[in-house]
């Protein structure tokens, strides 16, 4: 799970990073709005938290343009203002929770699991012709058939069907799945992608991961 945290206190934002990077999520930190929203933009992040009080661009007013984006992410907005016409300006305005300084982070990451639950239970199977992956008990199948996957696989296949017929490249599939935002030497994704097709793809028919030369990989049944 990939979240972008706009915030412009330098100590909350890595403290913040640091609590979540040890729940083995990706972190990205913007410490001003016009940076929040050309991240917010680019790249596919399945949560936001946002602060209000930012340079740039006000985090309320940031929140609108990317909700009139239709930015559809989950956005927990993290911030000092505590009035109650702040929470209902930050909840009309398409924040989906909403929690105040000074906070304690064992409600921030449990707010975090809720509203993340709260998403996937909205897709939670994903399906690609006889593929079927269970984001709520992590259980895959091909053709019915149970399939046992490594944790780092079963985030890949994920990120793979959540994007099917797209395709993604390598830089792509290491900022989400791994949190590496470059790849010099390392060859993690196509051991990962190799280890993936033995799985699900040489026993069974029609083959759904594919190679996209000079670009990266994409899942589709190209029967379809």
């Amino acid at each position: 799970m990939r979240i972008l945290v706009v915030e412009d206190e330098e100590k909350v934002a890595n403290f913040i990073r640091m609590g979540l990077g040890q729940e083995h999520y990706a972190v990205d930190i913007a410490r001003e709005g016009h940076a929040g929203l050309r991240l917010a933009e680019s790249v596919e992040y399945d949560l936001v938290i946002l602060d209000l009080m930012l340079p740039g661009i006000p985090g309320l007013e940031l929140l609108k343009r990317l909700r009139a984006e239709k930015k559809s992410f989950p956005v927990l907005i993290l911030t000092a203002k505590g009035e109650v016409e702040d929470k209902v300006a930050g909840l009309d305005n398409g924040a989906n929770d909403y929690l105040v300084k000074p906070f304690a982070f064992a409600e921030l990451s449990a707010r975090v699991r809720a509203l993340l639950r709260r998403e996937a239970s909205q897709d939670k199977i994903l399906r690609c012709a006889d593929l079927e992956l269970d984001t709520a008990t992590r259980v895959v199948r091909r053709a019915g058939r149970e399939i046992e996957l490594k944790p780092k696989e079963f985030a890949l296949l994920e990120y793979l069907m959540r994007n099917s017929s797209r395709s993604v490249t390598r830089t792509m599939i290491l900022e989400h799945v791994w949190d590496i935002h470059f790849d010099s030497v390392s060859n993690v994704v196509d051991v990962h992608i190799n280890s993936l097709r033995n799985k699900l793809d040489k026993e069974f028919q029609p083959q759904l991961i594919h190679t996209v030369r000079g670009v990266g990989y994409v899942l589709r049944d190209k029967t379809t």
